[in-house]
């Protein structure tokens, strides 16, 4: 039977966008946005968490530069390219989120994520969403609490007439007695259609959702990166990989274990370079019972005897198969009687696409061709044959002791943070 009921379009779910900006014109680190903090572009971050969130139907990067658009995109995000007008030095947020809802007439809710602040989680923006669909909010913003004192700017000649608009010195409190303040993080800021079309001027019902202090991460001069690649190792969001518990990794010859290049020797034999720390980094990743195994196949520039003389020095396995591709890998894992999820794998050339995208955890060298076609998990500093394999091994390693941690990690004392 044919329903006469008519639709009614107000009824419909909102359409909730996660929208990144990202200028390519950044005065402090260059195109920082996609510089690489802890073998992830900085941008990355903060789309993996919108993208796993599972609460917004689709993440935007707002961008004028190509490059961006193309690790964005790498990443699984759409991209607005906004207009010259909105891409000056002088243009603000509020200008270049007006233009993307101006051209998105489907979007209801812009959830405006800072590319800078790469320790925010996925629970984060469900919390901070729920604000709005749930409590009826129609602007939240990010804060964290800090226990700072501070005082009023004088002139220097004038040091009678000092004041503190939150200290009084001559009852200066003890940290844990004291609530501290509330001060914007810059790691987000959510708003409904309605209130970004009117400039935020005419907003009913504003709020904050309060961020632990070691999910405040906010990165603007060059000299905050080592700082913030240290907490994001710590306290970032790793995706889904993060509890996938490693028990096998696989790791081509060529263009990673080793550069590529082939010595042969006065009497005709064929010699390749390995790196020492590459073969401690697979010697650390045994002792922590995780099977490493060579890969290779029939296009491999180096000879099954050589390989078979690598893999003997280095004391792993060697899988040399035909073509090296996904249902070759199955076979291997029906042997281990091991799943995808807990299968690391190293590769560095376009043939090796397939089972970088299916392994639950995969990295390449910083100079492997196949970086600008995937959304590596990590990518190295180092280049191939020249320590890449060790840092991968560590980074698997650190993701193992991080699964392990529990929900709070390293139990820290956040009166005291």
């Amino acid at each position: 039977m044919e329903s006469n009921m008519i639709c009614d379009p107000s009824s419909r779910k909102p359409h909730r966008a996660a929208l990144i900006l990202a200028r390519g014109g950044s005065k402090g680190i260059p195109l920082k946005n996609i510089k690489n903090l802890a073998g992830v572009p900085l941008i990355a971050w903060v789309l993996r968490a919108a993208l796993d969130s599972e609460v917004v139907d689709s993440v935007w990067v707002s961008t004028d530069h190509d490059e961006i658009e193309r690790v964005a995109r790498v990443w699984g995000a759409k991209v607005h390219r906004r207009s010259p007008e909105v891409s000056k030095d002088s243009s603000s947020s509020l200008e270049t989120i007006k233009e993307f809802i101006r051209l998105r007439p489907e979007v209801d809710i812009v959830c405006h994520i800072q590319a800078t602040s790469p320790c925010l989680h996925p629970h984060h923006i469900r919390e901070a969403l729920q604000m709005i669909t749930e409590q009826g909010c129609d602007y939240v913003f990010s804060v964290v609490r800090r226990h700072q004192f501070r005082w009023e700017e004088v002139d220097k000649k004038d040091v009678t007439n000092l004041t503190s608009p939150n200290l009084d010195v001559t009852c200066r409190p003890r940290r844990q007695d004291w609530p501290g303040e509330l001060y914007e993080n810059g790691s987000f800021y959510f708003s409904t259609r309605k209130a970004w079309e009117n400039g935020l001027k005419e907003l009913e019902k504003m709020a904050y959702y309060e961020m632990l202090p070691e999910y405040s991460v906010d990165i603007d001069v060059d000299i905050d990166w080592p700082v913030a690649e240290q907490r994001v190792l710590r306290f970032g969001y790793f995706g889904r990989e993060e509890k996938a518990a490693v028990r096998l990794f696989l790791c081509k010859v060529s263009g990673c274990l080793t550069n590529g290049q082939i010595f042969t020797s006065v009497s005709g034999e064929d010699h390749v370079a390995i790196s020492a720390r590459d073969v401690a980094g697979i010697q650390m990743l045994q002792r922590e019972n995780i099977e490493v195994i060579l890969i290779s196949n029939i296009n491999e520039p180096l000879s099954r005897g050589l390989l078979e003389k690598v893999a003997q020095l280095i004391g792993c396995g060697l899988h040399f198969g035909e073509h090296q591709n996904g249902f070759e890998m199955e076979q291997l894992m029906m042997e281990k009687k091991l799943c995808w999820d807990e299968v690391a794998f190293m590769g560095s050339e376009s043939e090796d696409r397939e089972i970088l995208s299916q392994v639950g955890l995969n990295g390449v060298p910083s100079d492997a061709p196949v970086a600008d076609l995937i959304a590596a998990k990590y990518m190295c500093q180092r280049p191939a044959g020249n320590g890449a394999v060790r840092e991968f091994a560590e980074y698997i390693l650190m993701l193992k002791k991080k699964s392990l941690m529990p929900v709070h990690q390293e139990n820290i004392d956040r009166a005291n943070f």
